[in-house]
Order: C-alpha cells, then structure tokens, then sequence
C-alpha cells in the first residue's frame, strides 16, 4: 500500500474510529481499518477471552501493525456510559457488528442521542428493521455481512460461472460472465475482472484482453432466467406414493398379471377378457365352476385370496402414507431419498440467505442444523424447503439427507473444524455410492482462516472455501469512511469492490482525467456520474478533467479502493471550481469554434459581462486540450 493512502482519510483528524463485536467480522474489519485505512481505532469487547476477543486485543500490542495499534475497552453491555467511555461522542464513525440485532439498534440509538452528525455502521439481518432504522437515525448505513457473502457461496455451489447480480442505484444492472460465452456483437463488456486460467490469480489485469472474467451490462433482467422444474408437485406425489405404498401396490399389479396371464390361457381368453375376469375375481365376484381344469381352480383361488389382502393392505398404506406425509410436510424433514440436489449445513444468517438464492435459482435445497430454533427453519419452512434436525458431523443425519446422491454440499458452521469434518465425513458415502470412484460432490466450505483454507486445498483437494468476514469487512470499512460500496464480487477467495466516490474539492483526483484514475491490479473506473443531475456515462473521456461535481463508478480491490479513497478526499482549502484545473495546474476555457458570439445591443457593451458558469454538467465544456 502506498503510504499516503492513510492520508487524508479522514477529514477531521485526531478523531477515532469504534469497533463494537467481538466476531470475525469485527477482527476483519479493525485490521481493514488498521492496516489499509491507517486509522485510529477503538475495539470495544465484551470480553477478552471469548470468540475472537483475544486475537483483537492481541492486535493492540502487535509490534508488526502496519497502522496505528487499537484500543481495547471492555464492558459486558453496550450502556451509555460504556459507549461514553469508549469516545463515541468524538469518534469519525462508529460500527455495531455484534450478532444481536436488537442490541445493535439499542445502541445506535444511544450513540444518536449522544451526536446527531456521527456516522453509523449497522449490521443487521433483517431487512425491513434495517430500512427503518436507516431512514430514523439520518448518516446511517445498514449493511448485512450475510447478504454480502451469499452470493460467493451460491457462486461456488452452482459453478464458478453463476453470474453475480450488480444492481446500481440508479436501477442499472452488471453482471459477471465468462468472455468465451459472451456474444462480442450483442455484449457490452464493462470491465475486464480477472485472468483465472494461468498458475496465479490475476484480478483486474493491466491486459484486458487476457481476462476471461468480465463485467457486462445487464438489460431487462433482474437476475438469470432459469426454468424453474415443478418440483413441488413432485415431492407430494413421492410424500403420498411412499415406498412400502410403491412396493404394495408393484406385488399386487404383479400378481394380477399373472393371473391374467394363466386365465386367459385356461379359457382361451382374449387379453382385455382376461383381464377384465381377473380384476373382478380378485374383487370378490367370482363364480365357483367345478369343471374346471386344475390351473384355472389355482388361478382363481389365488386370485381371490389375492383380492381379499389387497384391499385392506392398500387401504391401510394409503392411510399410513397420508399421515406420515402430513407429518412431514409440517415438520419439513424428508420421507424418500432424493437426488441432484444441495445440502446446506448450518441455518444461521449465511446459511438462510444461501438457501433463499438456492431456492429462487430454483435447486432442490435440503437444510441440515442441530437447533430447531435456528434462524432458518422457519424460513425454510414458509419455502417448503425440507430440513433435518440433527447434528452434521453425525453420518445418520448426512446419509437422511441423502449426501450420496447430491450434487453439492454446503457446509456454513461457524467452526472451521467442523465444517471441514462435515465435508469429509459427506464424501466418503459419495464416493461409496459411485463404485470407490472420486466422484464429483461439490464441496463448498466457510472458512475463516486464509492459512488453514490453503492447507484444506492442498490436503485434501477442496478448493472452494469462502470467509464470510473476508467478504463483508471491506464494505464495512468503507461505508465507515463515508464511501458507499454498492456490492462485491468474488473471485475464488478474493473480493473486488464495486464503490462510488465523489471527486472532492481540491482533491488528487480533481483535474486529472479517467485514465490516469485507474491502475492495473489494483482500481478501474468503469463509468462516471456528472453534474447534480447524476447522468451516467459508460464511455469513457480520455481526456476530459475530472471536476468536484463528478462521482466514479469503480471496481477495486481492498487495497485499490483504501488508496483511492485517499485521493478524492477533499482540500482543506480547496481553490475556485473555475477555471478548470489539471494535476493543478489551472487551464484556460476555450470557447467552441463553432460558436459565434451573439450580437450585442445598442448600450450593452459597456454592461459588465458574468462569467461562464460552471455548475451543472461539465462534460461539454472543451478545455485546453482539446475536450473529451
């Protein structure tokens, strides 16, 4: 990192920056902080000794910290005093990333009261808690990390190329696509992502065309069409069609087939007559006939006796199998074994987002958690999803889920021990059911550690792991600078950003133009707002300058956007907007030279003339060197 990328990032210097969890979230986001941003931070812990609260305040006294070392205060609850005591009231930014939502918004509320102008980053889950607690407390940004990281997990269990859905403020839609599936005369490409083919990761290349990973402009679709199969239909017929009702009545057609067999050729029967005898003497409407043959008496006999089970089995299998299918459809386990389907183990708030986007794709989900009062058995519930209660590491509730006929498995605990025992425990009767062959089970992991995710790969070949709080951090991070990330990508374990940013007054980036913006592996501007009417245009100027009124769309890594976000913050003591300015050196405004000055009247030459103004648009104005 550049080491004027903590500069200036934060406009009122001196003042902090409040952590409040002590998750992996909040680990991720202190060292984002610290390391990236180069700002003060202040850690506030329930305690030191659980979850990740001693890693935090081993961060504190690390001599290595890039940035300066954070502070850790202690308290058990988020009370006023404890927040006052922390220094909330001169803090620049204050985020609440605990897992509590209420305590999330109980504490946002105090910090309101203490400063109506501080800037707060919430985490919270519930979508419509957060629209209302963004719209009541004013400079607010309500994040969910979950709703951040699912599509990365969904991704990876359906292919690496499932696209990834930008929606932009401004309604417009961004996708991800493969180059080599894109038609080049239809297709507008926005950006080139990543090379993903050679030996190393490469993401936002200096060489555009080498990338086979692109971002593309969306139009008319909200997210991908897929024909989503009737699957609910499917699953009450297999709920009220059990497998003994199956076998009951397989045996029973079975042996009146025979039986007409045999009959018809006792009596010298055309097919549809014997078979037509043979259901009525099995329903109990034979006629005893003496004379005759012996094969026509046994078919007969058995017939009947036949005829005298079937009905009360059938009948107390169809009654047995409605029960159970309405016990199962109320308690949404499963009752049949199932195939081609997704294991989603763990129902937390990752697991509930990755099973509602598995379910709109319109994929078979079955959802395994120990707890039946986690958050997404009820959501799995209203979705008709079936879930198993019980304990994953177990191979009982793996082989009920029927692991060795899916086509995925998802394991989203919050150990990484455990969803690595998870994951191994579910291939072994993958690989069983397939002959001892390797078969392709996608094994798609959460884990939090980089280090221990590449010995995962290396060991024992499992290569699609994500960390949710290495997807979610650096949103975090920048929406306490004031900077909006409007979604992220990921790519493999590594994320891009995609953030919009004003150019400040006075600022690096006020006078240069788009291209001397981006940098390779590191920031590409993909499109750029300007004037207070906020006009998008995706065809870049090359030479136009960048003005205060401008704001750039931008892709960027974690670094990209922490140094970028250094260079558009605003002068202390920025000069006159006019006239323009370039790397800051004032340029002249040349008129068109196709503009002729209008005639004057009679009396008005002596009147003082105004200047040209210069609010507005201003990618039509021309400058010295020569316009866009």
């Amino acid at each position: 990192m550049p080491d004027d990328s903590a500069d200036g990032i934060d406009p009122e210097s001196g003042r902090r920056f409040v952590v409040c969890g002590d998750n992996a979230l909040a680990r991720r986001l202190i060292t984002e902080l610290v390391d990236r941003y180069g700002v003060a931070v202040t850690a506030l812990l329930p305690s030191l000794t659980d979850n990740h609260a001693p890693d935090i305040a081993e961060l504190a006294s690390d001599a290595d910290v890039v940035g300066p070392r954070p502070e850790v205060v202690v308290a058990r609850r988020l009370t006023a005093e404890v927040l006052d005591r922390a220094g909330v009231r001169a803090a620049a930014a204050v985020a609440l990333v605990s897992a509590d939502d209420v305590a999330n918004v109980d504490a946002a509320l105090i910090i309101r009261e203490f400063d109506p102008d501080v800037r707060i980053v919430v985490r919270l889950f519930n979508p419509v808690l957060g629209e209302g607690v963004a719209t009541m407390l004013g400079d607010c940004a309500v994040l969910s990390g979950s709703e951040i990281a699912a599509p990365a997990f969904v991704a990876a269990t359906l292919g690496d190329d499932t696209p990834t859905l930008i929606r932009l403020p401004d309604d417009e839609l961004l996708r991800t696509a493969s180059r080599d599936a894109l038609d080049p005369g239809t297709t507008d490409v926005v950006c080139a992502l990543a090379d993903t083919r050679g030996p190393e990761l490469i993401t936002l290349p200096e060489d555009e065309d080498s990338a086979d990973l692109v971002l593309v402009r969306a139009y008319g679709r909200r997210r991908p069409v897929r024909a989503r199969p009737r699957r609910r239909l499917l699953r009450t017929a297999r709920l009220i069609l059990s497998r003994r009702l199956r076998w009951a009545l397989g045996a029973s057609a079975a042996l009146l087939a025979v039986g007409s067999v045999l009959l018809g050729q006792a009596r010298d029967l055309d097919p549809v007559q014997a078979g037509y005898l043979t259901l009525l003497t099995a329903l109990g409407s034979a006629e005893a006939d003496p004379t005759g043959s012996l094969m026509e008496k046994l078919t007969a006999l058995l017939l009947v006796i036949t005829g005298v089970a079937l009905v009360p089995t059938v009948t107390a299998l169809v009654v047995d199998s409605v029960v159970r299918a309405r016990l199962a459809v109320a308690a949404g386990r499963l009752t049949d074994p199932l195939d081609d389907h997704v294991i989603v183990v763990g129902l937390g708030n990752v697991g509930t987002r990755v099973v509602q986007e598995l379910h709109s794709f319109g994929v078979t989900v079955v959802a395994v958690d120990r707890a039946p009062t986690a958050r997404g058995v009820a959501v799995a519930r209203e979705l008709g999803v079936p879930f198993l209660i019980g304990d994953a590491t177990s191979p009982e509730t793996l082989r009920a889920a029927s692991v060795s006929t899916c086509r995925a498995l998802v394991v989203l605990c919050a150990d990484d021990v455990t969803n690595l025992e998870t994951a191994l425990l579910g291939r072994s009767p993958h690989r069983a059911a397939n002959g001892g062959v390797a078969a392709p089970l996608r094994v798609v992991l959460r884990l939090f550690d980089e280090g221990f995710a590449s010995r995962v790969q290396r060991a024992f070949g499992i290569n699609h792991s994500r960390s949710v709080s290495y997807l979610a951090a650096p949103a975090f991070a920048a929406a306490m600078m004031g900077r909006e990330v409007i979604d992220t990508i990921s790519v493999g374990r590594r994320v891009l950003l995609v953030a919009e940013l004003p150019v400040g007054a006075g600022s690096d980036l006020e006078g240069r133009s788009c291209p001397q913006v981006s940098r390779p592996r590191e920031a590409r501007v993909i499109a750029m707002r300007t004037g207070r009417a906020g006009q998008t245009i995706w065809s870049l100027p090359q030479r136009r300058p960048l003005v205060r009124t401008d704001r750039l769309l931008v892709v960027a890594t974690r670094a990209g956007l922490a140094a970028l976000l250094a260079r558009t913050v605003a002068s202390a003591d920025p000069p006159p907007m006019s006239p323009a300015t370039v790397g800051g050196t004032p340029l002249r405004l040349l008129r068109p030279p196709a503009t002729r000055r209008p005639p004057t009247r009679p009396g008005t030459d002596d009147l003082p003339r105004h200047p040209e103004p210069t609010g507005g648009d201003a990618s039509d104005r021309p400058t010295a060197e020569g316009g866009c």
